[in-house]
């Protein structure tokens, strides 16, 4: 009986390029000399990309091209063919956080579309009559510190029925009037999105207010792009019919690994958007799209 485990020196396993990702493998062995045929260690990091359902037909000329694309590879033998004693042994490794050439670490980011992982796989090779172990583990890749930092960019906006964009039957919404602002629509990404809304009137009931983050994931090639929008999550920040000309406050912090920088590369791009949605009490809602940039620093 033998377990493989694999344990970071840095608990919030957040590490940036150039850092040394430090750790040791664990391996725990019962009823006497563990023999095996050696232990490998790989760090790895790569993006993945697939296309949504509705894609796949109409890109078909290209999707055999969205290939994961590695940004990081680093294979290390750490133990050699052998026994190990009963009880447990801990193996020690250091592997430096550096690119493939002409790639870059992007950051960790988990979506639908697109997804960008890091991570060390340890694999013990052991004799025909045994199984191989092999043991896997996540760190977390953020970007280094800049100089430049992002600038504010204050957003104000006012909804009603003539604003609205796509909307064939104006005359069919109430008459409303909600103004507000963003306290800037480029974020760090550590910091939450602040702003406030108005409802100045409404000649219907309001049932909800919501605040909802948005990610657009784009794939693809010369050939063409897949472009996918999918929310990531949905606050309300008012219930029922709001008190009007009183300022609601809007307050979002931005999920760790479902957002990260926003990003644009030759092969895939990652944007984000925020829509504020008013539903009337009959359930007719209105949606106002604002983009925004997220950034590190």
């Amino acid at each position: 009986m033998a377990t493989l485990d694999i344990r970071l020196k840095k608990v919030n396993k957040i590490y940036r390029e150039g850092d040394l990702v430090a750790g040791v493998v664990v391996v725990q062995s019962k009823g006497g000399e563990l023999q095996h045929q050696g232990i490998s260690l790989v760090v790895e990091g790569i993006v993945n990309l697939q296309l949504s359902a509705k894609s796949v037909g109409v890109f078909e000329a290209f999707y055999n091209s969205l290939k994961p694309i590695q940004l990081l590879h680093y294979p290390l033998e750490i133990a050699k063919p052998g026994r190990l004693p009963s009880g447990k042994t801990e193996i020690p490794f250091e592997v430096p956080l550096k690119p493939k050439a002409g790639k870059t670490l992007y950051e960790t980011y988990h979506g639908v579309f697109v997804n960008i992982q890091y991570l060390i796989r340890v694999d013990m090779k052991r004799s025909l009559l045994n199984k191989d172990l092999s043991k896997q583990c996540e760190f977390i890749i953020e970007y280094k510190d800049q100089e430049e930092k992002a600038k504010p960019k204050p957003v104000t906006f006012s909804i009603s029925p003539e604003t609205l964009a796509g909307v064939k039957e104006k005359q069919a919404i109430p008459r409303f009037k909600v103004k507000g602002k963003l306290e800037s629509s480029c974020i760090q990404i550590t910091r939450p999105l602040k702003g406030e809304l108005t409802v100045e009137h409404c000649e219907a009931a309001i049932k909800s207010i919501e605040i909802q983050l948005v990610r657009v994931e784009t794939c693809g090639c010369a050939e063409g792009y897949a472009k996918d929008a999918t929310e990531i999550q949905n606050i309300q920040i008012a219930d029922g019919d709001v008190c009007r000309n009183i300022a609601i406050p809007i307050y979002m912090i931005f999920p760790r690994l479902f957002t990260c920088p926003t990003l644009s590369t030759n092969n895939f791009k990652i944007e984000f958007e925020v829509n504020i949605v008013i539903i009337f009490h009959d359930d007719h809602l209105v949606t106002e799209n604002f983009p925004i940039k997220l950034t590190r620093f």
